[in-house]
């Protein structure tokens, strides 16, 4: 008799029903809803949707925050005028949109929202399905990687852009992060437009820039085949969804239980390396660079100790049956098993 909870699909299977959906509305999804409909639904997407592609269906909020420290906080502060109207509030409204957005989803929206994320893990499961090995960051190889993300937060997004606008750093560095993220080309890219690939070489600093933000490209493209969501662990979005990631009414909670630190089956299936979730509990557990997308959960082989909440509901939580069926397909760190065939029926004797 067969099990009618194997039929289920897995919070794996839906995140990834959702990733494509989302997929295609962030890179395709004007040509649905119009172009200037688009430009209405929203310029402050916690996830990277790029600005640059013009069938997207909406952009992240790194680009309208670029701007303003430019346009907006620099010019404001040269001049000195009506700091109230030029600084704090479009300042303000650009990241009260970022957080009413983030108050729903938080950090989900990496990974089931942001398209450069979703491109990662399908070119991740190209690399697993030809057998190329994967590398695993350990304990200081992910400290190490860790700071980048802020450092590009601090420099690229907020300190550049608004040097820039008080004249102190040259107009190339107006959004010095949208010129060499990797989003940038991906998407535009998939929506027909290869213009974000040519180079500006107006000035060898724009030179410099573009083929920076070319070469970024090409390592994501090629390192997310053996290394899971390489540009993840490095991108300002992360930092920034980190930084507010308490709150948000979706959470990771993860309760003590004294098997945790023997097993470590939930850092083998994070994405992002995360060691603490093996070790840790409670809010420490829900580390700033968690992406909310459930595979800890999933690969926990015990009852209940890893669940993913939306405010005081549980949206999914571990079991000992959901690790049994999950194993079955896909191992914790990605690699799926084969399908099995069918035996041949042997040939009718004349």
């Amino acid at each position: 008799m067969t099990d009618a909870t194997s039929h289920r699909p897995t919070l794996g299977r839906i995140r990834l029903g959702v990733q494509l959906f989302m997929f295609v509305l962030t890179v395709w999804g004007a040509s649905v809803v119009g172009h200037y409909a688009a430009d209405k639904i929203s310029d402050a997407l916690p996830a990277l949707s790029c600005a640059y592609d013009m069938e997207n269906g909406g952009y992240c909020v790194l680009i309208p925050l670029q701007h303003q420290m430019h346009h907006r906080v620099g010019h404001a502060l040269i001049s000195a005028q009506q700091v109230g109207l030029k600084i704090l509030l479009p300042l303000a409204m650009t990241l009260l949109s970022f957080l009413v957005f983030f108050f729903i989803l938080g950090k989900a929206f990496c990974a089931w929202v942001c398209p450069l994320g979703t491109l990662q893990e399908l070119i991740q499961r190209v690399g697993r399905r030809f057998g190329l090995p994967l590398h695993a960051l350990n304990k200081t190889g992910t400290h190490r990687v860790r700071p980048v993300k802020w450092l590009i937060l601090l420099g690229l997004v907020l300190a550049l852009p608004l040097l820039t606008g008080l004249g102190v750093t040259p107009h190339e560095f107006g959004n010095p992060y949208c010129d060499v993220c990797p989003a940038r080309i991906a998407t535009t890219l998939l929506s027909g437009n290869t213009e974000q690939l040519s180079i500006n070489a107006a000035s060898p600093l724009s030179f410099a820039i573009g083929a920076l933000g070319n070469t970024l490209f090409g390592f994501v493209a090629v390192s997310a085949l053996a290394i899971r969501q390489p540009f993840c662990r490095m991108c300002p979005m992360l930092a920034l969804n980190g930084a507010f990631r308490h709150l948000s009414l979706t959470r990771l909670v993860k309760r003590p239980h004294d098997r945790c630190t023997q097993c470590g089956i939930c850092t083998q299936a994070c994405p992002m390396d995360i060691h603490e979730i093996q070790s840790q509990s409670g809010r420490a557990a829900f580390h700033e660079d968690c992406t909310l997308c459930g595979r800890c959960a999933e690969y926990c082989p015990d009852d209940d100790v890893i669940a993913l909440k939306f405010g005081p509901w549980r949206l999914f939580r571990s079991s000992r049956a959901y690790y049994k069926r999950r194993v079955k397909g896909e191992s914790p760190q990605g690699d799926v098993k084969p399908l099995k065939r069918l035996p041949r029926p042997a040939p009718e004797r004349p």
